[in-house]
């Protein structure tokens, strides 16, 4: 119970990855506010599963896309658990068109979920953790930070922004006991991929080129976050680990 008494908020937490994350910081001890904006009823279940750990929970509606709700969202957390030391940015969306089809509009709608979440998320929980000495940033990106795919280039240009606002808040914060890093996943398998029009294709060269002869779980995930939650992790700061089986070292194979 490595995280006895801490408290976090996960954006998009009711359904996969972020769901993932929930039950592994429950599971190390930390009461979790889940966050939805559509499904509730997932929510609910999630939240569920998190106080069978013995933890408190709670499930709070907010669109993250616009800043009034992502700051009601973190300080309505913080007063339902009693205070807030962990903020982990993972809920995402985003439009799927070729970089030259992508307008105001679609631009807006993908950088404020994505990636302007995360900074007034962060800026807002801050003075929280700062009160305590101590906090943590879990940020969610993907290989198409730095890759290029069909008709990924806003989503691209978003997860690009995460990493850069984590390295950023992880070297201004790391003097004030708040530590900050991003995770990579590969590809997993959760509704979001629904989406993508090459879905199969997708899930299919991932099966077949993944050295480690499995795709990435949200449990994973969760397992790679609540372990950098930990004290035991407080000297990797402002990193983008790459949690993807090796898929990333041989994905053009």
């Amino acid at each position: 119970m490595v995280l006895q008494g801490k408290s976090a908020v996960i954006t998009g937490s009711g359904r996969g990855i972020g769901r993932g994350i929930a039950l592994a910081l429950a599971e190390k001890g930390c009461n979790v506010a889940i966050n939805f904006v559509r499904n509730r009823a997932d929510a609910e279940q999630t939240a569920a599963e998190v106080a069978a750990f013995g933890v408190k929970t709670a499930v709070i509606k907010a669109n993250i896309g616009k800043e009034e709700e992502i700051i009601r969202l973190v300080h309505e957390a913080a007063a339902l658990l009693g205070g807030l030391d962990i903020f982990v940015g993972n809920a995402a969306s985003g439009v799927l068109k070729p970089v030259t089809q992508i307008d105001v509009k679609a631009w807006d709608w993908t950088l404020n979920i994505n990636a302007r979440s995360i900074l007034i998320g962060a800026q807002t929980a801050i003075p929280y953790m700062v009160r305590q000495g101590w906090g943590r940033i879990i940020t969610i990106t993907s290989i198409g930070s730095r890759r290029v795919f069909p008709e990924y280039s806003v989503v691209g240009v978003s997860k690009a922004a995460i990493e850069t606002v984590t390295r950023y808040l992880a070297v201004e914060l790391a003097p004030l006991g708040i530590i900050a890093n991003c995770i990579s996943p590969g590809v997993v398998i959760t509704g979001a991929l629904d989406f993508f029009k090459r879905r199969e294709d997708m899930v299919a060269h991932a099966e077949q080129h993944t050295p480690a002869g499995r795709l990435v779980t949200p449990e994973d995930v969760g397992a790679v976050a609540a372990w950098l939650c930990s004290d035991q992790a407080a000297m990797i700061v402002g990193q983008t680990i790459e949690l993807d089986g090796g898929y990333s070292l041989v994905m053009n194979g």
